[in-house]
């Protein structure tokens, strides 16, 4: 598609920090829609988990000030990105350098990692109350990075890992393009195309899933856990008590075996309920 325009949809994934797995998605949206679709997944979330989740951390067009201010009403903590204007880079340039404090972000691989910040308390149209603003620079840009956020307990260093760590939100994305070709539109209804973009949430779930149970893979990709483990060949028998599935013998083959995906004895309910049983050559 390079040099030619495509048909496009707005879509909106959420990720959990910890798993890394995408946990929800909504491509049926419109533009007028983008602006509350951030409170629509807390209430999702508090649909399935009982409570509201404790962090948010999300891009800077994606959420306006009102929108923030009903997020810290709801006790919810958020760490997000401020755009930059003429004014504001002016104000930050006459700030002495003695007022700047320094500290190192010492993710693993990463290229820019001695930065100098500056914080001061901010007020924003339609937000109710102040919120903690940090300039940062260090981070290979020409112009300080500005954060925001509602928490006063974290200190800058953490606040400003805390969202570095939101890029594995995108590479999250890229994965699904790459490996489960999110990027191939089944339609030009978003309706349909929402559900293809939850069936690709529900993929990435089922190989997180698998690489958290084999040891040493807890963070390979879909691509290599479908190279090494799914794409093995084997048989299928159908048994009159249980259904056994013989793996050929491969070099990964151990893993498997390790991990004891059918010590739990699933029952398969189109095929009479008969349990599922792993046999290794």
């Amino acid at each position: 598609m390079r040099g030619k325009a495509g048909p496009d949809i707005l879509t909106l994934f959420a990720q959990e920090h910890d798993s890394r797995v995408l946990g929800y998605a909504n491509a049926n949206l419109l533009r007028s829609d983008q602006a509350t679709e951030p409170l629509q997944f807390v209430e999702f979330w508090r649909n399935v988990t009982g409570t509201n989740p404790a962090w948010l951390d999300f891009d800077s067009k994606l959420v306006p000030y009102a929108q923030l201010s009903q997020l810290n009403q709801r006790g919810i903590w958020f760490v997000t990105i401020r755009r930059r204007g003429t004014a504001l880079l002016r104000r930050l340039d006459k700030i002495p350098a003695s007022q700047w404090a320094k500290a190192v972000i010492d993710i693993p691989k990463r290229r820019h990692q001695a930065i100098r910040y500056y914080e001061q308390r901010v007020h924003l149209d339609d937000y109710e109350g102040e919120l903690r603003q940090r300039a940062v620079t260090g981070f290979g840009r020409e112009q300080p990075t500005l954060f925001l956020t509602n928490n006063d307990e974290e200190t800058a260093r953490e606040l400003i890992i805390r969202y570095a760590q939101r890029n594995r939100i995108e590479d999250g994305i890229g994965i699904g393009v790459n490996f489960f070709h999110l990027d191939c539109l089944a339609s030009e209804v978003r309706l349909n195309v929402d559900v293809d973009v939850a069936l690709t949430v529900l993929a990435n779930g089922c190989y997180r899933w698998l690489a958290q149970r084999l040891r040493g893979f807890n963070k390979a990709a879909p691509k290599q856990l479908f190279r090494r483990f799914v794409e093995t060949a084997g048989l299928v028998e159908i048994e009159e008590d249980r259904i056994v599935v013989r793996f050929d013998k491969r070099s990964h083959t151990p893993n498997i075996r390790e991990a004891a995906l059918d010590a739990e004895r699933l029952s398969v309910p189109w095929l009479g309920n008969k349990p599922l049983v792993f046999s290794f050559a």
